[in-house]
């Protein structure tokens, strides 16, 4: 089988957005999803949550769900953040909504300007995590939340790729892989506090009948989920 090109991310969204749907539409982000969706809390009166890498803003859907008083998204994509636009208007459009096109690793958001910080299956498209965790660190008050995603780097091991399809051409989309000690390091040096790790496994419910896949997804976590706390 031919492998599909590696792109850059900001190639890779610009021809996914258009099919890009506001939900987790595939196991692996099902699994993901489900493992962020019970770190992050319940009710969110009155706070501000920040999406880096927010995509067509699945997860700032759910923050309003939860009673966020203002959502802010960012993402390198400028076609992304039309999504976004579309799917936030058509859900609440009274909403109090940014949507910035900026990179994880300089985002263009002030200091502490987030009660929560959400991070989904970004970090692994930069090289540098500490950079990248230094930014999310910085927009979160003190005190904040800050709950991260990847592809749990077991699967970088097997051979797994980010891949989509555009048209009648399949791509991927340029990974680097971040293991649990990359990341406990770069949390140590920034002084942010691990408050818990979740790698969530796949639901065999969420497998359509027929896929093909590589059948070791089912005995071995699909993503690595982090609920960080900024202490200071």
């Amino acid at each position: 089988m031919t492998r599909p090109p590696i792109l850059a991310p900001a190639e890779a969204y610009a021809l996914w957005a258009p099919g890009y749907p506001a939900h987790a539409h595939n196991p692996v982000m099902q699994a993901e999803q489900r493992a962020m969706l019970a770190l992050m809390p319940e009710d969110l009166p009155g706070q501000a949550v920040l999406d880096v890498g927010c995509g067509s803003g699945r997860y700032m859907l759910h923050a309003l769900q939860r009673g966020a008083a203002r959502v802010i998204g960012v993402d390198l994509s400028p076609q992304m953040l039309v999504r976004a636009g579309a799917e936030l208007a058509a859900f609440q459009p009274d909403a109090e909504v940014d949507l910035i096109q900026g990179s994880v690793a300089a985002l263009p958001v002030p200091d502490a300007r987030a009660n929560l910080t959400i991070c989904a299956l970004v970090v692994g498209h930069l090289d540098n995590l500490h950079q990248s965790l230094a930014e999310l660190q910085r927009v979160t008050r003190p005190g904040g939340t800050l709950l991260c995603s990847d592809v749990h780097p077991i699967g970088h091991a097997l051979g797994w790729r980010r891949d989509f399809k555009a048209g009648d051409r399949h791509y991927a989309v340029r990974h680097t892989q971040h293991l649990y000690s990359h990341w406990h390091a770069a949390c140590t040096a920034l002084g942010l506090a691990i408050e818990r790790v979740l790698e969530p496994m796949l639901d065999p419910a969420d497998i359509p009948a027929g896929a093909h896949f590589d059948r070791t997804a089912l005995e071995v976590p699909v993503a690595l989920v982090f609920q960080l706390r900024r202490l200071a």
